[in-house]
């Protein structure tokens, strides 16, 4: 089972979400991150396999700062439990970043048809393709 958390204010969103994840570990996981608009027009994800702890030391050493961001546990049900498969995923233009707790059924067929229409894709998950569908 996936864990969600956003935060929209006027502080960092980083150490809210950080710790909303924190809160929902007893859930389970496989692999956690998160995407800040970064105070400007960007969004900046930083994602990690493995225990919320490799996530915390990603953004230790590389941190993102705006009080806008979405956070994400996954349990792996489409693609490898890897770095790149982690959640958040953007969409094509890179103004997107979507979380997405369930299976789409039928990824492949809708995968297939936008990557025939130009669209490229960073994971092998099912979640992807909701985000190139939306943006």
């Amino acid at each position: 089972m996936c864990g969600i958390i956003g935060y929209v204010g006027r502080g960092n969103a980083a150490p809210i979400l950080l710790d909303g994840l924190r809160r929902l570990e007893y859930r389970g996981y496989d692999s956690s991150g998160l995407a800040i608009m970064n105070g400007g027009d960007r969004i900046e994800m930083r994602k990690k396999e493995g225990r919320l702890a490799n996530l915390r030391n990603l953004m230790a050493s590389s941190p993102v700062e705006g009080g806008c961001g979405i956070s994400h546990t996954r349990w792996a049900t489409h693609g490898a439990p890897t770095d790149e498969n982690a959640h958040p995923h953007l969409d094509r233009s890179g103004r997107l970043a979507l979380v997405h707790n369930g299976v789409i059924e039928n990824y492949l067929k809708i995968r297939n048809r936008l990557e025939t229409e130009g669209h490229e894709f960073a994971s092998q998950t099912d979640s992807e393709v909701l985000a190139h569908l939306i943006g």
